[in-house]
Order: structure tokens, then sequence, then C-alpha cells
């Protein structure tokens, strides 16, 4: 079964992820359009306002068995070996590298398709797909969300009901974020330490996780990555993370919803880790590699008209009065302001060494709830505790 979206909608969908997120489409621009097929009528939309702007619109369709349009799909990842993985072939770097401005459209048909598959592949295949995702992250980038039938039915809902929240979502001005997000990101700037009480819902014990994000960057979501959007974010000095947490929203990965997460971390690093559910989906993330054993990012929920906590990271994360970490790589405008720039490669390179910033071929954010019946208690920036008003966080 496939939505019914109203076609003004989606035209109007498309004008925000161009116009807004972009800034614009110019005839000098090759616009990437990755997706599956069950999404074509937004990317179609897409690809006719790209053609119509002078640009070249590159449509990069993806299997169903392949999660996200990695480099390979399940198929190898269930009947082939770490070998065959790593044979890349070169016209996928060149495509990726033409590329001036990307968007991916998310939605799967079939996400059992690509669930469950073989650890060790899995972590050889999210090794390779690493360095196409920093070519995608070094563009200009944009990831939302088109409702399918799976989907909803991972949300237990109706496709319509399904639906509705996601584009009554993805058709509201995002401008609007910046007036509640500013004041957050530039207290956040000023802090050096945030810590992060949660409460294990199974042994009641209060846990705490502190983390250094002295002279970070902080950024407001407002839609130029993410659409829809409404977080501010920043990483932390990847040794400094210290303590424990517990994560309670579910989140869906790669076909499947990992819930009930506790981690443990000493010296920046996951120590100790376990899952109510999809456990052995959690290991394939943290033992992916080196960085994955550590956080890249630190976050609040900003976004008061998402109520609905959906389990999709592009929505759950979002929600106003959640907070969420990312296992796995860092982001270099954290770091750095204009991480293009000749002595901000060299600032970065530095910063690598010493491990302020993480490198991992994951990154992905858990999400606690601080609304009430969530496990969140109280969130610091040094000795200022945050609240939570009108379902967005802000400073007492």
């Amino acid at each position: 079964m496939l939505p019914v979206i109203d076609p003004k909608d989606l035209e109007k969908w498309a004008d925000y992820l161009l116009n807004h997120s972009l800034g614009g489409i110019t005839p000098d621009d090759v616009v990437m359009l990755k997706g599956e097929y069950i999404t074509w009528p937004l990317l179609s939309i897409l690809q006719d306002k790209i053609f119509k702007a002078g640009a070249i619109a590159d449509m990069n369709l993806v299997a169903p068995d392949n999660n996200r349009g990695q480099v390979w799909g399940a198929s190898i990842t269930r009947h082939g070996t770490p070998e065959q993985i790593h044979r890349t072939p070169q016209w996928h770097e060149t495509r990726y590298n033409a590329m001036t401005k990307y968007i991916e459209v998310l939605g799967a048909e079939k996400p059992e398709l690509f669930a469950n598959l073989p650890e060790q592949n899995s972590i050889e295949l999210a090794r390779v797909d690493g360095p196409f995702k920093a070519i995608r992250l070094s563009k200009k980038w944009l990831l939302t969300l088109y409702p399918t039938q799976a989907f909803a039915d991972m949300e237990g809902m109706t496709l319509k009901e399904y639906t509705d929240i996601v584009v009554k979502a993805s058709t509201t001005d995002p401008k609007m974020l910046a007036q509640v997000e500013e004041p957050i990101a530039r207290f956040m700037e000023k802090s050096k330490i945030i810590r992060i009480q949660t409460q294990h819902p199974q042994t009641n014990k209060m846990l705490e996780l502190q983390m250094d994000i002295s002279g970070r960057f902080a950024t407001c979501g407002i839609g130029e990555r993410n659409f829809p959007d409404g977080e501010v974010f920043t990483s932390p000095n990847a040794n400094s993370p210290q303590g424990e947490i517990f994560i309670d929203l579910p989140v869906y990965y790669n076909g499947v919803t990992i819930s009930g997460i506790y981690l443990k971390m000493e010296g920046g690093k996951i120590v100790d880790y376990s899952a109510n559910k999809e456990y052995e989906t959690l290991k394939r993330i943290i033992e992916t590699d080196e960085g994955s054993h550590r956080l890249g990012e630190v976050a609040l929920g900003m976004n008061s008209g998402l109520q609905v906590a959906l389990k999709h990271p592009l929505f759950v994360e979002k929600v106003g009065g959640t907070l969420h970490i990312a296992i796995g790589d860092s982001y270099d405008s954290s770091y750095v302001k204009d991480p293009s720039s000749e002595q901000a490669k060299i600032e970065i390179e530095e910063y690598q060494k010493k491990g302020i910033i993480n490198r991992s071929a994951q990154h992905v954010d858990v999400v606690a709830d601080f609304r009430p019946g969530g496990v969140g208690r109280a969130v610091y920036l040094d000795d200022t505790r945050l609240s939570i008003k009108n379902n967005i966080w802000c400073i007492e």
C-alpha cells in the first residue's frame, strides 16, 4: 500500500528541501538524489525542479535490500566474503566526488531484507562505506523521510496516521526553530561540562554521564541537514565521557529496533553495554571499530511540534524534551568554524591525533526521554540545570 499525499504538499516539501535546506540550486550543481523506488513521488518532483533550475539531477535509486544506499546491499553481506566487500567499484567513488549537493530520501519498502545481517560482514560493510559517507558529509547534504507502510507498521500505526505525522512535520516552516534554539546553543558554547542524569528502570539506580564540551561550537538544527529538524548539538572531547546512562526510547537501525540501552564509559570509552532488545545489533555497532567505542555527539531535542516519539532517528532525536548521544563519528564543525579551510584541516588533524575528535564508520543516535514518564532526570550545563517548558529545553 502506498501513502496518499496531496501533490501541493509534495511541492511545498520539495521547495523547502531545495531552497531552504540546500540554499537553492544553480546551473553548476550536480545534485545526487538517493532513495528507494517507493519514495519516487518525492524524488520525481525534486528531479523536475533541479532540471528546471538548469542543474543536473543524479538519480541514485537504491535496491530494496540495501539500507540507505550503502556501497553494497544485503546479498553480498549474507553470501559474500570480507574480501569481496572491499572490492568497491571505482565508479562509485567517481560518482560521489562529482556531486555538489546531496539529498537522501529515507523510507524502506521491506526493511526485513537488510535486517540481522552476519556480524563480521556487517562490520566490514560499515568500514567500506565509511569513506563514501565522509565524501557526502563534505558536501552540502540533507536527509528527509518519506512515509512507507513498513515504517508505519514499525510504529504500530496505520499508514494514514503515520503519513499525516510525517507530512505535517515536513511541510512546516523550519525558520521558527531558530528562535527557541539560539539561547540554548549560545549557552552551551559558554559551558565546559554537560552532565546527564538518568534512572535505570530495572534497578532504579541513578546514573550520571558527564563529558567535556569546552571550546566547542554548538549548532542549531533548523532544517539545513535534516528535514524536519529541531535540535541543538555539539561534539564532546571524545576522551572525556565518564559515567553511565540509560536510553529508553526505541531506535530504528538497519531494519531492527533497539531498545533499553545501557552504556558505561570510562576515559571516553564504552567499557560495558547492554540492551533489552536487539543486544546483538548494539554489539555490532559498538564493535565496528575503535571509534565506535566512543561518542561523537551530544544534543538536545527542540521541536515542540514533534510530540509522538517515532522510532526513526530522524524524528525521535528531534522531539522536544529529549536528549541524544551518538555512538561513533564526531562533527568537525563542532571543533572549527570552517572545516573546509586549510587552517581548519591542520587543526582537525591535531585534534584527531589527540583523540579529541572521534573517527568511526558509525554515527548512531540513541535517545533518552526527559519528559514525564521517561528515564531522564536532569541535564546540567556546568552548574545550571536545564528545564523543559512547552515541550522544549530552556535555561532556568
